[in-house]
């Protein structure tokens, strides 16, 4: 089972704006008529139920949403660029790969058909038609289509399970799994039998619930020793653990401290999680003979252990009712205690101030908008330089330069561009 990949995502670039004019018969004066550009497809990811793996996206190391098309004469404006749609399990984390702490998480997809956008297309350019004024009916200029956003970002697979089993390699996860539900996973009398997690539908009267066996757990799983980060992640869906430990141990409370101090070194929500500590193998005659030690050391550090044998299904069902009980218990808590964030209105300014910043003797003109319309420029014409003085008038960038202390034959770079003032 592939469940993280890495992927860098790039949205599709705005279609640029065109500068035309009405070119009619007998309309010797038609006036602009540049489409505008269209928009650049979103990169969106969807949690889809058909898909269980995320081995598809992780032949790809890099997928683009389409560009939008250029404006065109006669007012039409490019198309659209398609989104591209990556679909990943229900159950998928996606989240920023350069960040780190809270704020690197973009989306949690827990419910089908849920999706968020990870990188959005660049804006479509302006044509010619939205400079026109009454004191400039030939504008002979127009934008060019805004950049798609570009991320690096990780996809992680958590499974969706109510419980959890976990446990050192070896004490009979699998045989659980199997004995409580109709899951077939490999069974064997060898360590790290089981390679991925695996579900399983546990039924207790005319109630159920989804159980996950969690591939075993060494010293050093929190470092990824063993098997460690690979499935530990999987264990935070849970609600609650069934925590299996080996009766046949030297010290089966050991091994329940040992793991515990795994999973808290990993996460330390997984210390808080609810458990039903089990010891299994009680068919077999050497844990019987210690059933009454092996309780008696649970019981003095306050803990009520379960007996059960997987192998003969001995206690398996009263194992699963308690776990039923103990589930009906934490969900009831957790919805409790869940709170409905407030909606935040946050109006979008309409525009970004144009800054201005000086290195050397030569003032740089912060403005992506400008930038853009700078780039669409052929500035050989002084038709073409006036229009665009005064589109610098018209957005504060002229104001923003007087601000900053320029004086006439000073330097002026905007993008690309550098010129005289």
């Amino acid at each position: 089972m592939l469940d993280r990949v890495e992927i860098e995502v790039k949205a599709g670039d705005g279609g640029d704006g065109v500068i035309s004019f009405r070119r009619e018969k007998f309309v010797p004066f038609g006036g602009p008529d540049g489409g505008d550009g269209g928009g650049g497809g979103d990169v969106v990811i969807t949690a889809d139920p058909s898909v269980d793996s995320l081995r598809l996206l992780g032949r790809r190391r890099f997928y683009r949403a389409a560009d939008g098309e250029g404006g065109k004469g006669k007012g039409k404006h490019g198309k659209k660029g398609e989104n591209l749609i990556l679909t990943v399990p229900v159950g998928t984390v996606v989240s920023h790969k350069t960040q780190i702490g809270s704020d690197a998480l973009i989306a949690d997809l827990k419910q089908p058909g849920q999706q968020v956008v990870v990188a959005k297309g660049g804006k479509g350019g302006l044509g010619n038609t939205h400079f026109a004024s009454s004191t400039n009916q030939a504008p002979r200029i127009a934008q060019d289509g805004e950049s798609g956003e570009e991320n690096s970002i990780i996809l992680e697979m958590r499974l969706i399970a109510d419980v959890g089993i976990i446990g050192y390699p070896n004490v009979g996860k699998s045989t659980l799994l199997a004995a409580a539900s109709a899951a077939k996973p490999k069974i064997a009398g060898y360590p790290f039998t089981t390679r991925e997690p695996i579900l399983g539908v546990a039924e207790v009267g005319q109630r159920s619930f989804v159980l996950a066996e969690i591939p075993g757990l060494i010293d050093g799983a929190h470092l990824g020793r063993g098997l460690g980060h690979d499935f530990l992640h999987h264990v935070l869906r849970t609600k609650i653990l069934i925590h299996l430990v080996d009766g046949s141990s030297l010290s089966p409370a050991e091994d329940m401290i040992r793991v515990n101090a795994e999973l808290s070194l990993f996460d330390s929500a997984l210390a808080r999680k609810p458990q039903l500590v089990v010891v299994n193998k009680i068919d077999l005659p050497e844990v019987q003979a210690r059933l009454a030690e092996i309780e008696g050391v649970f019981s003095g550090a306050g803990i009520t252990a379960h007996f059960i044998s997987a192998v003969t299904r001995e206690g398996v069902s009263e194992l699963m009712a308690e776990a039923m009980k103990l589930l009906s218990q934490a969900t009831a808590e957790a919805e409790a205690g869940e709170r409905i964030p407030q909606k935040v209105f946050r109006p979008q300014p309409r525009g970004i101030t144009p800054r201005v910043r000086k290195e050397g003797s030569t003032f740089i003109i912060v403005a992506p908008e400008v930038e853009r319309i700078v780039a669409r420029t052929d500035v050989t014409s002084p038709e073409v330089r006036w229009q665009l003085k005064r589109q610098f008038a018209r957005l504060g960038v002229s104001k923003a330069l007087e601000k900053a202390g320029i004086k006439p034959g000073d330097r002026v770079r905007c993008g690309n561009l550098e010129w005289d003032w």
